[in-house]
């Protein structure tokens, strides 16, 4: 099935070149100059949205709250955003709303394309459960137990007493490869190799805003985190005791 994107930018022309070159690579893309047309859009299923960080009618950033606040499946949709500043804090912010990837204008459409395929690439590969293993047979893999966290990679589910922990498909194999090697001080670097892959420009904020959202997510107090712990001046640990 053909990948459907939806380009959020008021610039025409970026958007004509860019349009243009993600449909000769494979997509069918529509385009949204303003962010209540993008909003609108989002009421058809989409598989992923480029957006804009500066837009007539509303900030990117806010757009892409608005994203993560809508009901059902549209909330999951990946947002890839675009950054003209090039300035890391807005990077930051960018993932802290929930983005899942950025890109600094002005960028290559190869690189905007090669970044789009890793995003989607996750998402395949988070639906494609169970596992098989040889001739076709489903190979469960093993629950980790921590306390009252439950880190599911068959279904690709945290929970803490149960209650499933709001993530993104990037910080669950963020948690997955920390608590995988739970009691092992790793260096954000480590961390990022652990994922396969360097789709995430490797400056230490990105990590440290992933780990702050899982956080949110699995910590009684975030501010007081008894699971993932910063080793200063190093990275992370995964504490193996936990309640």
């Amino acid at each position: 099935m053909t990948e459907r994107l939806l380009l959020i930018d008021d610039d025409q022309r970026l958007a004509k070149m860019v349009g243009e070159f993600l449909r000769q690579s494979g997509y069918l893309v529509s385009h949204a100059p303003t962010a209540a047309q993008g909003l609108s859009m989002l009421d058809e299923p989409c598989d992923l949205v480029v957006l804009d960080l500066m837009l007539p009618d509303m900030d990117g950033l806010e757009v892409c709250r608005r994203i993560r606040a809508l009901p059902h499946g549209a909330r999951r949709v990946p947002v890839l955003m675009l950054t003209a500043k090039g300035d890391p804090m807005d990077r930051v912010i960018g993932l802290e709303m929930g983005a899942d990837d950025y890109l600094p204008k002005p960028f290559e459409p190869r690189e905007l394309l090669a970044r789009i395929r890793a995003i989607l690439r996750r998402r395949v590969e988070a639906s494609a459960i169970p596992n098989q293993g040889a001739g076709g047979a489903s190979t469960a893999q093993t629950v980790l137990r921590f306390g009252s966290l439950e880190i599911n990679p068959n279904n690709r589910q945290a929970t803490v007493a149960g209650r499933v922990c709001d993530l993104t498909s990037y910080q669950f194999d963020l948690l997955l490869a920390i608590a995988e090697r739970a009691g092992r001080v790793l260096s954000r670097e480590q961390i990022m190799d652990a994922v396969r892959g360097r789709e995430l420009e490797a400056f230490d904020r990105s990590i440290d805003v992933h780990v702050g959202r899982i956080r949110l997510a699995i910590e009684t107090d975030p501010k007081d985190p008894q699971r993932i712990l910063t080793v200063r001046g190093v990275g992370y640990v995964f504490a193996k005791q936990q309640s």
